[in-house]
């Protein structure tokens, strides 16, 4: 008899991210410290050998679903950089209008509290310290003045309340991701 993974069109992309996506609403729900590598194969509805193919440890695992989230957030930041041709302060836009403007669906749900989960865990905050440096290194002839780094901390919080579900009043909420891009754009904080 055969199984559903054997009568299964192989598609190794799809199926890695089934498992990555998986993997992070378990994460959510228990914590990465309870991730285990049965129960995320058992809700891919993957045999644990399939999954193991793709990541072959809980820490490669781990590894993967910090990835994703940088992945994300780069190609967001990347497409923001592309469409906008003002160059002083274009990186603290683009992460202004990429930490505000995820329509929070579900799945963004999930993978936005993870990186609040994985945040926590010593090695993947270094992993996020190094690659905010990386992209700040690379824009540091546009965006090192001092405002630019209070749009970006605020910007950091407008996210955290989205992802609690904190920001109930959408005006206000609106107001303030306006006040934050004007800063960027008058090269000053506004007034």
């Amino acid at each position: 008899m055969m199984t559903e993974a054997h009568r299964r069109k192989k598609q190794p992309i799809e199926l890695r991210q089934h498992l990555l996506d998986a993997a992070a609403a378990l994460s959510v729900r228990a914590g990465v410290g309870n991730l285990r590598l049965d129960a995320v194969a058992g809700a891919a509805g993957v045999s644990k050998g399939g999954l193991l193919h793709h990541f072959p440890s809980r820490q490669a695992l781990l590894e993967a679903l910090c990835e994703e989230c940088l992945r994300r957030n780069d190609s967001r930041i990347e497409a923001e950089l592309a469409a906008d041709p003002v160059a002083p302060g274009r990186f603290s836009r683009a992460y202004l209008a990429v930490m505000t403007g995820i329509e929070v669906t579900e799945q963004e749900r999930i993978w936005g509290l993870l990186s609040v989960v994985l945040f926590a865990e010593p090695e993947f905050r270094d992993r996020w310290g190094r690659w905010l440096a990386a992209h700040l290194a690379r824009h540091a002839e546009t965006d090192q003045a001092l405002f630019l780094d209070v749009v970006r901390l605020a910007a950091d919080g407008l996210w955290l309340a989205d992802m609690s579900g904190e920001n109930t009043d959408p005006t206000r909420r609106n107001a303030i991701v306006a006040h934050l891009r004007a800063m960027t754009l008058n090269g000053r904080e506004a007034p």
